[in-house]
């Protein structure tokens, strides 16, 4: 009898270990955004009050979930607070509204530098001769569940909503990208007609991308789109959710597919530009010698 007693009680300690950490996330789930942090998103976010009422509350539901599951840390002597985790957060959202998906799953923590952060490099010559040395990064996207930010073009990022360059929306589509098992720019979309049809229309346009990086011609999405499909991927989701009136114009089809994976049109949150101008041209993703690094 004493022997049964005992194993109850074990057996009531091993499911309350279990049970409560389970229980206090949905209860921190169920429980809206604090007022503060909504604020903070607002601001944060430009496009915040053309989203609506549906997209704000879906927002506000994976931000407070985010900001539960992931851990920021400061590096470099920056210390993270409130008001850089909701704008972190808010903006790797973003691509995930309407999409009913889990929120980066294979994500646990997000590493916040304050500035471009340098990182060791092996460059291999034409001879084959492998040299040591490091380069100076605004972000980069790990497939080891970590996500590294340069704090100040995360700010510059969402400051300016019209220029296509956004280092959240850049290392976060790489997490979308890996979810596939392969980071090739080719995230998961579901079925196999999807896959044809997305390969046809982004590998066109990635070797338009190639040719005009090449000749040095204009282009509506960053030249350094066209180093690997991946990056590809990657900068045509800054394109679509910063300049998606000249993306649509210039890239229809790609529009299209990007329109069927992320289920909005980020169009509907901005006025038609007047005249496109000097906006089509290729921009250098940060300082010169800084760059996004590939995926890790």
């Amino acid at each position: 009898m004493e022997m049964l007693i005992w194993t109850t009680v074990a057996g009531l300690l091993i499911g309350a270990v279990l049970l409560v950490p389970r229980w206090r996330r949905r209860r921190a789930l169920a429980a809206p955004l604090a007022p503060g942090r909504v604020a903070m998103l607002a601001h944060s976010l430009p496009i915040y009050d053309r989203l609506g009422a549906e997209l704000q509350g879906q927002l506000q539901r994976l931000v407070q979930q985010f900001l539960y599951d992931k851990k920021f840390v400061g590096c470099d002597g920056l210390e993270v607070d409130d008001d850089m985790r909701v704008t972190i957060a808010g903006q790797a959202c973003l691509l995930l509204l309407n999409r009913f998906t889990r929120v980066y799953p294979a994500l646990h923590t997000i590493l916040v530098y304050p500035g471009a952060f340098l990182v060791p490099r092996n460059v291999v010559d034409g001879a084959g001769v492998v040299t040591a040395t490091r380069q100076d990064l605004l972000g980069e996207s790990w497939g080891d569940g970590r996500v590294v930010l340069a704090w100040d073009h995360v700010r510059r990022g969402g400051a300016d909503w019209h220029d296509g360059q956004n280092v959240v929306l850049h290392e976060f589509a790489h997490q979308l990208d890996s979810e596939s098992g392969s980071t090739n720019g080719a995230p998961y979309l579901g079925s196999q007609s999807s896959y044809r049809n997305w390969s046809q229309v982004l590998s066109r346009d990635f070797a338009a991308l190639r040719a005009d990086a090449m000749l040095r011609q204009h282009s509506v999405m960053d030249h350094y789109g066209a180093t690997s499909p991946a990056e590809f991927f990657a900068v045509a989701t800054e394109t679509f959710f910063e300049k998606p009136w000249q993306m649509a114009e210039r890239h229809p089809a790609l529009y299209g597919e990007f329109g069927k994976y992320y289920r909005v049109d980020p169009r509907q949150w901005q006025d038609a530009p007047l005249a496109h101008g000097d906006s089509d041209a290729p921009a250098s993703h940060g300082d010169p010698g800084a760059r996004y690094g590939n995926w890790r």
